[in-house]
């Protein structure tokens, strides 16, 4: 197992776009993680991205899905009482779901593991297109990686919420045009664990054949829900086509200020 924690690719612009999309993640998670379960879960379908909504686009008929409400009783555990949720064919809701559903996410360690990878790479990707064009890539490459979700599964029920096909994008971005950038990373090998400074298309190559993979063994066993793999293969592919088209748009990449010291001839970089 591999995980990155640092980069060496140093940056001349402040990453402003990176932050504030993290900043709107967690203060989106925090309000979303104080709602009453029931409530929260109406919120999952209703702004996540639900495969099985694209049909109504076509076919405007109502989907009910299951979703479990409290226990029947305060002090005695009962099974929780299942209802049924109407999601109803409504297009703007449903073609607004596939960015909102970006922005939403499961748990903690799932944002933080989002918004990780995202601030050691994202900073780089942002500095080479700048933020008008980064924020378009990180859109579009989410955009893609729920197409490619729903290309897998169509008729799945189960939403779909996170970062992970947006953050994918940025990370197949990066592979691309730094393949050899050092990161450092954390190695897990069974009881053998170390820091070792690895090129990134080695870290991201591992990456995405693991969800490769993944994505493979869940299309064989036909599953619905769980993690959207193939989100996650479909927004690493954009990224890796998008980066060198928007790259030649921008022209040379920006370059650092040199700053002259005071006590010698030397220039820093």
């Amino acid at each position: 197992m591999l995980f990155p924690f640092h980069d060496d690719n140093p940056t001349v612009r402040t990453p402003v776009v990176t932050c504030a999309i993290i900043v709107i993640n967690v203060i989106v998670f925090v309000w979303a993680s104080r709602l009453p379960p029931l409530q929260s879960q109406v919120l999952h379908y209703q702004r996540g991205f639900v495969p099985a909504r694209i049909a109504q686009l076509s076919n405007p008929e109502p989907i009910f899905v299951p979703i479990e409400g409290p226990d029947r009783h305060p002090f005695f555990r009962h099974p929780a009482a299942v209802r049924s949720l109407k999601l109803d064919p409504q297009p703007k809701q449903i073609l607004l779901s596939l960015l909102t559903c970006m922005f939403m996410h499961g748990s903690w360690w799932h944002l933080i593991g989002n918004m990780w990878f995202l601030w050691i790479f994202g900073n780089n990707v942002e500095d080479r297109l700048g933020p008008v064009l980064y924020l378009a890539i990180y859109l579009a490459g989410g955009l893609l990686a729920s197409g490619s979700h729903w290309l897998a599964d169509p008729s799945s029920p189960i939403p779909v919420i996170g970062a992970s096909g947006a953050v994918a994008t940025v990370l197949g971005a990066y592979a691309i045009t730094w393949p050899w950038a050092r990161v450092h990373t954390l190695v897990f090998l069974l009881i053998f664990i170390t820091i070792i400074d690895l090129p990134a298309l080695l870290v991201l190559g591992v990456w995405f054949v693991g969800q490769l993979l993944a994505g493979r063994q869940s299309l064989i066993a036909g599953a619905h829900g769980g993690v959207a793999w193939w989100a996650h293969v479909g927004g690493f592919v954009a990224g890796l086509l998008l980066m060198p088209l928007l790259s030649a748009a921008v022209g040379a990449p920006p370059r650092p200020k040199l700053v002259r010291q005071s006590d010698s001839n030397k220039l820093d970089y």
